[in-house]
């Protein structure tokens, strides 16, 4: 069964916990242990009807102030989909968790209250799921009970974002009015908003297309750890095993192996207890080759036959969010970790820092704090093979880890 993530953004208190709460309780996916402990929660706190917010605003102090701050993880299926959702927080001091939540969605669901339409945060959050390169991006005008179903209201907002939209780089845009309250067109199709003729919320979530995501041009596979078992019965097993970034590889293939240059033939596909003709992302596998190369952590096999060469360079530009509360230092050192491989390297540049409400850059200010996201230049100690993030979500993203504690300071991709 197909698996989709997807994240939730918007403004505070456009209703994306209640919005998650309604798809979980429709789909029916909620224990009745859980909904009762909902129950007694919600009539504790003075709510009129159940506050399906609970779900997912699983903090104490998320739960006291209403609010979500971290990023919950909640799973459900239905027949057609398995589905993982990241319910990440609108306040603009939690942006480095929403690029966590959102950095493996292939769709994000962007909440607009319909009753205060376009606002900053909208525009932020747009931002973000474009710079992550969400292929994927429904803007649910939430509330729409509380401006009578209006469609005038709801054309007016979607009007406004089409108006932006020009300045993201998302290949796929969708608008569904809902009230996550009463249910309207979340699961079931709303009987007061007839004059709505497009599909409702859970259908699209479980019939949008995503296979076609990938890219199945360029194969890339970095190598996470060589598989030498040298027991009776299986005394010779090289196998070098890792997830399949991109693209597809079968036995008899002809790969590359970087950085030495050397070239093989595909032996065997393994997964689990499993011999595979042919593998392809987002597979988890070990591949053997015909010859005895040094093959180790860190290195990448690819087809050179096939697409386009990943860059060979220690010098990489990236667009990157700041994670940390110490600032980002020019001619700073640190780690830089990338698919398997890491390596010391240094911030040679800031070329711009992005006013994500405006989406404009700012050159003179270069002063990179916490949630601010940069354009910055790196160079680090040895040569990494990579591609663009809009080529390749995988081998274009980087994390900065800092040397002296260890903290993961910032999520880059590649430009």
């Amino acid at each position: 069964m197909e698996l989709l993530r997807f994240t939730t953004a918007g403004s505070v208190d456009d209703g994306k916990s209640t919005l998650i709460g309604r798809l979980l309780y429709d789909s029916k996916a909620i224990f009745e242990d859980q909904m009762e402990a909902i129950e007694r929660v919600s009539e504790r706190s003075g709510h009129e009807e159940v506050n399906l917010a609970l779900l997912t605003d699983g903090l104490r102090s998320e739960r006291e102030q209403g609010i979500t701050i971290d990023v919950a993880y909640r799973y459900f299926a239905t027949p057609k989909r398995k589905f993982i959702i990241a319910d990440t927080p609108g306040h603009i001091q939690y942006t480095r968790n929403m690029v966590t939540g959102a950095s493996t969605a292939n769709v994000a669901l962007i909440l607009v209250d319909a009753r205060h339409g376009v606002l900053e945060q909208t525009l932020r959050h747009a931002y973000i799921a474009s710079l992550l390169q969400i292929p994927h991006v429904i803007f649910c005008i939430n509330k729409m009970d509380l401006v009578d179903y209006s469609q005038e209201t709801f054309e007016k907002i979607k009007s406004d974002i089409d108006a932006v939209s020009s300045k993201l780089s998302v290949k796929d845009i969708r608008f569904v009015p809902i009230s996550a309250l009463k249910g309207d067109n979340v699961v079931d199709r709303s009987e007061v908003m007839d004059w709505y003729d497009g599909p409702t919320l859970m259908y699209l979530l479980e019939n949008i297309h995503i296979s076609s995501d990938i890219n199945h041009d360029d194969f890339r596979f970095p190598v996470q750890y060589v598989i030498r078992p040298q027991s009776a019965e299986w005394p010779d097993y090289r196998g070098y095993a890792g997830r399949i970034a991109s693209g597809a590889i079968k036995v008899g293939d002809e790969v590359g192996v970087l950085p030495s240059g050397f070239t093989s033939k595909v032996k065997t596909i393994d997964m689990m207890e499993e011999s595979l003709d042919v593998g392809f992302a987002p597979q988890s596998v070990s591949i053997t080759l015909e010859d005895e190369i040094d093959i180790s952590r860190g290195d990448m096999l690819i087809k050179r036959n096939n697409g386009s060469e990943p860059k060979n360079s220690q010098d990489i530009e990236a667009m990157v969010c700041w994670f940390n509360e110490r600032k980002l230092m020019p001619r700073g050192k640190y780690v830089i970790k990338h698919t398997s491989s890491d390596a010391r390297c240094m911030v040679t540049d800031i070329q711009y820092k992005m006013n994500i409400n405006t989406l404009e850059k700012n050159e003179e200010d270069k002063e990179v704090g916490m949630n601010d996201i940069a354009r910055i230049k790196i160079r680090s100690t040895k040569p990494l093979f990579f591609d663009s993030y809009s080529r390749n979500r995988i081998t274009g993203s980087i994390i900065l880890v800092d040397e002296a504690t260890n903290e993961t300071v910032a999520a880059g991709m590649i430009i």
